[in-house]
């Protein structure tokens, strides 16, 4: 089959196999068919989400040295950016949250390492939860749990999660895949929303790691999906090997949007870039507080970007961007 055959296909909604995914992933840059693809993920995106884009705002809870070195993440022990454990008061995790909400974001988002407590971030989210309108999305990027934490998660007000089996999983961090998918399973079992992510691509993966990492996207049943690159940590191994051009990340985040089904609204790229958002992607991430892919504690004014500066790049690739809480979290049943 041509590749302008499976980009119609993908197009027109028909699921496609792993070989036909690899296929596309392998088309080279700024071919043809390149573009084709690039222009085939928008117009999927835009059908899925009625056209409007969407800027979700993360606010990180915590700093501490975590024994699951992820070999990508400047929290992990292994790469000794941060020694010692650091918190954001309540009162502060409050004023963020709710900062973010008058700025615009169309979601909330809760990030705390694995080894912040538990009973701790649940705290976190009634509070938050209770400053924020009633229709405001939250969202809880935290460690993998079972289906008693899915449940406790649901009660203290997260309308879903944000959770992916990354790249390298098992291999470059020390989280077992199958702990990664069972929490898949705890968040759909406790009607917790999926939002996922094939992330973080380095220059060393695979179209087969690639092509992998996409099913489990689509089998996630996700409310959006996507694709971001992994971010160098300086003086890592990881690092040391650089990272994907922004445009190799819109020709492999414009092949997940075709992979995933129609009615999947969102299509997510980090960090936030102008050639992303014309492939097909509809959402961007503002931080404050900790994160992963920054080695000072508060990413804010630093490579954390504002609801704002978020807003602005969907605009320059000519999205038109929503105003008011999520359209991607809006409930539906999960089979």
């Amino acid at each position: 089959m041509t590749i302008e055959r499976l980009i119609k296909n993908a197009a027109s909604g028909i699921e496609l196999t792993p070989k036909e995914i690899g296929s596309l992933f392998e088309v080279p840059l700024f071919s043809p068919e390149a573009a084709l693809i690039q222009v085939a993920a928008r117009k999927k995106s835009e059908t899925a989400s009625l056209g409007l884009a969407e800027v979700h705002a993360q606010v990180g809870l915590n700093i501490a040295p975590c024994a699951r070195n992820c070999r990508f993440c400047s929290f992990a022990a292994c790469n000794e950016i941060f020694t010692e454990a650091l918190a954001l008061p309540m009162e502060e995790i409050v004023a963020k949250s709710s900062q973010f909400e008058a700025d615009g974001a169309n979601a909330v988002y809760l990030m705390s390492t694995a080894h912040y407590p538990f009973t701790w971030f649940i705290e976190a989210g009634q509070e938050v939860r209770r400053a924020l309108k009633a229709d405001t999305v939250l969202v809880a990027n935290v460690g993998d749990f079972d289906s008693d934490g899915a449940r406790r998660l649901k009660d203290a007000g997260f309308d879903g999660i944000y959770h992916a089996v990354r790249m390298g999983e098992g291999e470059v961090t020390d989280i077992p895949v199958e702990a990664r998918l069972r929490t898949f399973q705890a968040a759909c079992e406790a009607q917790l929303l999926i939002g996922t992510c094939v992330e973080p691509v380095g220059p060393e993966h695979s179209t087969l790691e690639l092509v992998e990492k996409t099913i489990i996207n689509r089998n996630a049943q996700p409310v959006f999906s996507g694709s971001a690159r992994r971010i160098p940590i300086p003086g890592t191994t990881l690092g040391d090997l650089g990272a994907v051009t922004e445009a190799r990340m819109a020709h492999i985040l414009a092949v997940v949007r075709l992979a995933v089904g129609a009615s999947v609204a969102g299509n997510c790229t980090h960090e936030p870039n102008v050639i992303g958002a014309a492939a097909g992607a509809n959402l961007f991430w503002a931080e404050t507080g900790s994160n992963p892919r920054d080695i000072k504690e508060d990413t804010e004014g630093q490579r954390g970007m504002t609801v704002a500066d978020c807003r602005q790049v969907l605009k320059e690739a000519q999205w038109k961007v929503l105003d008011g809480p999520s359209l991607f979290f809006q409930k539906h049943t999960i089979t």
